[in-house]
């Protein structure tokens, strides 16, 4: 009966592919809406990822101006389409965002590994439309940013490690979980410094989430990225690592790092491995009195004998016959 039906988490959501081809976006373009805060995703209960609601796609669908709208609130232009649409040089555009001025939303590597920032257009419009603005975009820059653009400044990485940084707590879920976004942009060797339990760090790394996709883990591309990823500046480092420590006590009061219920007092061996067994001074063979003619026996192993027994009988040396010929030299002997 209808009364009876059971509602499926999954019949109310669906995952961020079908959302992005009901919404007329490509993946890269439906990432960012997310990351902008233009679309909401909620954890998916079983674990598998985060997923759109069926709802939030129907308020998208029936806003005004769809699809255009929300099209050109993710539109990312390059440094040439930048300069135009601000009506500048590309060299004048390229120390704009060096000085930090306009801020890049996106980045990937092209064909040479070179890194290419892209900017959210609807950003730059309202850059260029500013009055305030009018003496950098039409006059000479001033001497002390001049100095700091000899002296080799960009922000360009910095500006976008904070925005991704917003991004990525953004999504989070809890305390562990914002963690992890604030470790992602630490070098391990730091965050190995703050969070000095083992366990603690290897629960942290559950959460920390991985550089934006730049080719096969491994890749130059991909260590670029990750270079990329991490903080450098001393006083970013500085904020990272007091922001971390702070969320650090608050993930363990909320949920302490899992750890092995009791602690090993020994060394264990390997899993699936019997651990050695003390061995003691191998004992001498006794020898046997056999039957003639009758062929030789195996020598049984046993406890070191009594004295009053029959003596022991040297071990064989290397090389020594075996079989009928070797029970006859014994014999012998």
């Amino acid at each position: 009966m209808a009364g009876n039906t059971i509602t499926k988490p999954s019949d109310l959501s669906c995952t961020p592919s079908r959302a992005a081809r009901e919404l007329g976006l490509k993946r890269g373009e439906f990432d960012l809406a997310v990351h902008l805060g233009r679309i909401r995703t909620a954890p998916d209960e079983g674990g598998g990822g985060r997923r759109v609601a069926h709802a939030e796609i129907d308020r998208l669908r029936s806003a005004d101006g769809f699809p255009e709208t929300l099209l050109e609130s993710v539109r990312t232009v390059g440094t040439t389409d930048g300069a135009t649409l601000m009506q500048v040089t590309s060299t004048r555009f390229t120390r704009l965002a060096r000085l930090g001025l306009v801020v890049p939303v996106t980045f990937y590597l092209n064909r040479y590994r070179a890194v290419v920032w892209l900017y959210l257009a609807e950003e730059l419009r309202q850059f260029a439309a500013d009055r305030n603005h009018t003496a950098l975009l039409n006059g000479r820059t001033p001497e002390g940013m001049r100095d700091q653009l000899r002296e080799g400044l960009d922000l360009r990485p910095r500006n976008w490690r904070g925005r991704h940084l917003g991004f990525l707590l953004r999504q989070a879920d809890g305390p562990w979980e914002r963690a992890g976004a604030l470790a992602a942009l630490l070098d391990p060797v730091q965050v190995a410094e703050i969070v000095q339990d083992p366990y603690e760090r290897a629960y942290l790394n559950r959460f920390r989430p991985d550089p934006p996709a730049s080719g096969a883990p491994g890749s130059p591309a991909a260590h670029l990225a990750e270079r990329i990823m991490t903080a450098e500046d001393p006083d970013e480092i500085s904020w990272l690592r007091a922001d971390l420590a702070q969320v650090l006590d608050e993930a363990r009061g909320h949920r302490p790092a899992p750890r092995p219920n009791s602690e090993p007092t020994a060394p264990q061996s390997a899993v699936g491995r019997a651990a050695p067994r003390p061995t003691a001074e191998p004992a001498a063979p006794r020898s046997i009195v056999e039957p003639a003619g009758a062929p030789p026996t195996a020598e049984p192993v046993g406890p070191p004998q009594s004295p009053g027994e029959h003596p022991a009988e040297p071990a064989p040396e290397p090389g020594r016959s075996r079989g009928m010929l070797g029970w006859l030299r014994r014999r012998s002997a």
